[in-house]
């Protein structure tokens, strides 16, 4: 029986890269998509047309009662999980912090980290042998913004990635011993279309040069990191969170 990975936010950017990169490792996987259902369809065409065995799930990671919901669908159409990548994620338009308002910063937060932690929770009364379980991996996705602060852009998204990087070190303290590993990939400026989101269209390529590598990660890159720390080879790494930034 192949192994099942669940991807949030898997129908672009890294996470496609990572649903792509999983099936063709023989994970059947679930690619979640709160919108886009197009997107996400696409990739489990491509997915199936290659051989392997993928399904999408729509939720709002954001809205508890969706998340408890694709983790029941995942259960009925796939089998019990044993990876859990949480990649789904939110920008907004580049700015001041004195200029943001409450209602950015919740839904920043919102789907950032409470959502992150909604299927953590769920991933974790699968996984557990608290719960019966047979152990397993949940890979958070954090930024290099966490480390680095966002002045002037994005403040409140750095933020929220910093809450990710303390949640995995807690989470993956508390249920290393119930053989979960609960690690972070922090990726550096990826070139993506989240970004287009920050109405900065030439942030990308207007980064490359404060990056040590001097140009901008690729979506494949990630997955490549997102897939080692998810996989027998990583088994002695948990609540760690791994940069691939370039070097920055």
């Amino acid at each position: 029986m192949s192994k099942i990975m669940l991807v949030t936010g898997g129908g672009r950017g890294i996470g496609a890269a990572t649903c792509r990169l999983a099936a063709a490792r023989g994970y059947a996987v679930a690619v979640n998509y709160a919108q886009n259902a197009v997107a996400a369809q696409a990739l489990v065409g491509e997915i199936v047309a290659a051989g392997g065995r993928a399904i999408a799930v729509q939720a709002d990671v954001a809205v508890e009662s969706e998340v408890e919901a694709m983790f029941r669908t995942v259960d009925a159409k796939l089998g019990r999980l044993d990876v859990l990548v949480n990649n789904a994620g939110i920008v907004d338009m580049a700015m001041r912090f004195d200029e943001m308002d409450a209602a950015r910063w919740q839904r920043m937060f919102a789907v950032n980290v409470i959502g992150a932690m909604s299927c953590a929770k769920q991933a974790v009364l699968r996984m557990s042998t608290r719960h019966g379980g047979k152990g397993g991996a949940i890979v958070n996705l954090s930024s290099g913004a966490a480390r680095l602060g966002s002045p002037g852009r994005y403040v409140d998204y750095a933020s929220a990635k910093g809450a990710i990087d303390t949640f995995t070190v807690g989470l993956g303290r508390e249920v290393a011993g119930e053989g979960i590993r609960v690690n972070a990939v922090r990726p550096g400026v990826v070139d993506t279309e989240i970004h287009a989101s920050s109405g900065d269209q030439g942030f990308v390529q207007a980064s490359a040069s404060a990056i040590p590598l001097r140009r901008a990660g690729r979506p494949e890159e990630i997955a490549e990191a997102i897939l080692w720390v998810a996989s027998d080879a990583a088994s002695f790494t948990a609540a760690a969170i791994i940069d691939a930034t370039g070097g920055r």
